[in-house]
């Protein structure tokens, strides 16, 4: 099939359109969430969704939003069946009294016959992953970093990543790395 050239928006429902306009125009919601692609491409998209879900606080605030999300997506999309035609990830966005909390539900990994589906295997961040030199791991090891708070449910069959971002800042190192 040939290439063609299509703006973003025109994939978007026009009823959801403000879910992407980076206003703070409809601040009172209490959830938001989308199902994204499987394409790489559409991360400006996954950007504009996160940047409008915080577009009223500070320009910090929305900055480490998208960032850490944009990281949950990516993950996504390289390290499940989520990046493959066909699939689709959902990004759930839930206004908090202190915080907006983002979930990262994936089509997840292939069954591996040696675990059962009853097994756990929790994400953990790579101690040295902030390390400049390292080949990888970098993500979650931001995500650690930058987030109030962050986990998943353990299943690779079926991943679930959520991460906290406090309106304070609270218990991220971004305070110290701005000044």
């Amino acid at each position: 099939m040939p290439e063609v050239t299509i703006a973003l928006n025109e994939l978007v429902p026009y009823s959801l359109r403000y879910y992407f306009n980076g206003r703070p125009d409809r601040p009172y919601y209490s959830t938001r969430r989308y199902d994204f692609g499987a394409s790489p491409l559409l991360l400006p998209l996954v950007r504009a969704f996160l940047d409008t879900c915080a577009a009223e606080h500070s320009t910090d605030y929305r900055y480490l939003f998208t960032l850490i999300g944009s990281e949950l997506a990516s993950n996504a999309l390289k390290h499940s069946r989520s990046g493959l035609p066909g699939h689709n990830y959902t990004l759930l966005c839930e206004r908090k009294r202190n915080g907006l909390r983002l979930i990262c539900r994936d089509d997840g990994i292939a069954n591996d016959p040696t675990t059962s589906v009853h097994d756990r295997r929790y994400l953990t961040a790579d101690p040295g992953g902030l390390d400049p030199d390292s080949n990888s791991g970098r993500g979650l090891a931001m995500v650690d970093a930058l987030a109030t708070d962050w986990g998943d449910n353990g299943r690779p069959g079926h991943r679930v990543v959520w991460a906290f971002l406090a309106y304070d800042l609270e218990d991220s190192v971004w305070p110290e790395l701005a000044d």
